[in-house]
């Protein structure tokens, strides 16, 4: 099941997609995995980004800030 449209923001400021503008996302969990990790299995332990995609272009952005808030858009 695809999940719904989002809008998010770091503190005041809303996200915008850097290539069309656009302020509909998708989000899901994307691990940033390094190759010295993956060589030890241990690729468990990596950091994990929040990636919001883009509803309309598709484009990804990742986000390692704990200030990022995701809301619910009515679309």
């Amino acid at each position: 099941m695809a999940s719904k449209p989002k809008r998010a923001a770091i503190g005041e400021m809303w996200i915008n997609c850097q290539v069309c503008r656009g302020d509909l996302f998708r989000d899901r969990e994307v691990k940033l995995n390094s190759s010295g990790m993956e060589f030890m299995n241990l690729a468990w332990a990596n950091e994990s980004a929040t990636g919001l995609i883009c509803w309309q272009c598709g484009y990804v952005h990742l986000f390692v800030n704990s200030e990022l808030r995701l809301y619910r858009a009515d679309k």
